[in-house]
């Protein structure tokens, strides 16, 4: 399928503010967590033992990828050019940041309230089936809290016809002060940023990298020590800004439809977790 020609011009619309609009508070012990469902779904702060570990909104963090913790799906990251084939057919999507198409559309879009109580929220998301994204499906998200940790999972549903599908989370953490992370392997990128193979030893940062990882991630801050666990093995970890740093447990790496293409048959999901504990 190819859509309009015109899609292909950025608007760079990943850019433009996002309010949080009503926020659900869950709360367990000494941790609370304030969710945005009209503002993607997105996890809008975590407060454990009085420190904020989040990137909060504000004016100067209001760009819908530049704050909270937000589901990634269908796809995680950018995909090249917005433009992928598959079952035999080229598809175009809208470019949203500079040339390519990045981080799906569930950030974008506000998640239905489907279940909740003092320490838990269900979240569900029809996806488009449009020029957005041409496959239809359904996202759904469980966000919950126990002392001392906060469980998160996400999935997507493929609808009547198979589709392609990455999902992840992408929080955006207050800068630690020490960060602990031991991955196998990473993606080298090229001269647009984006991941190729092969892989390669990891090399020291700053990193806006994915890599080959089934390890803890430990961060530290403000005395706290958070552990980030996941079944997911790519990991991307953004750490070049001076006032945040972003663990990005992925199904697959950015550009997967491409660089390493997957089918997601009809009716089948693909279904990840994410686990934060206070040590």
């Amino acid at each position: 399928m190819e859509s309009d020609p015109g899609s292909r011009r950025s608007s760079d619309s990943a850019l433009e503010p996002l309010a949080p609009g009503a926020l659900i508070r869950l709360a367990c012990g000494s941790l609370a967590v304030d969710i945005a469902p009209a503002a993607g779904g997105r996890i809008a702060q975590i407060v454990h033992n009085d420190i904020e570990w989040m990137i909060g909104h504000s004016e100067r963090n209001a760009a819908m990828i530049a704050w909270g913790s937000y589901p990634m799906l269908p796809w995680a990251g950018r995909i090249r050019g917005g433009r992928f084939d598959f079952d035999g057919r080229t598809f175009q999507l809208p470019l949203n940041l500079g040339e390519h198409a990045i981080h799906g559309v569930g950030l974008a879009l506000p998640w239905r309230v489907e279940e909740r109580s003092p320490v838990h929220v269900d979240l569900s998301l029809q996806l488009p089936e449009n020029e957005r994204w041409p496959f239809g499906g359904v996202a759904r998200q469980r966000i919950e809290v126990q002392a001392n940790a906060l469980r998160m999972r996400l999935s997507v549903t493929a609808d009547k016809c198979a589709m392609p599908a990455v999902i992840g989370w992408h929080p955006w953490f207050r800068k630690p002060e020490r960060i602990e992370f031991k991955p196998s392997a990473m993606y080298p990128r090229d001269a647009e940023g984006i991941a190729v193979r092969p892989l390669r030893e990891p090399v020291p940062g700053p990193w806006d990298d994915c890599f080959v990882n089934s390890e803890p991630v430990l961060l530290e801050r403000g005395g706290q020590r958070l552990r980030l666990t996941s079944n997911c093995t790519r990991w991307v970890v953004y750490d070049e800004p001076a006032h945040a740093t972003c663990v990005e447990p992925q199904s697959g790496p950015p550009d997967a439809f491409n660089l390493e293409p997957a089918t997601l048959a009809a009716g089948a999901s693909v279904d990840a977790w994410f686990l934060l504990e206070w040590l």
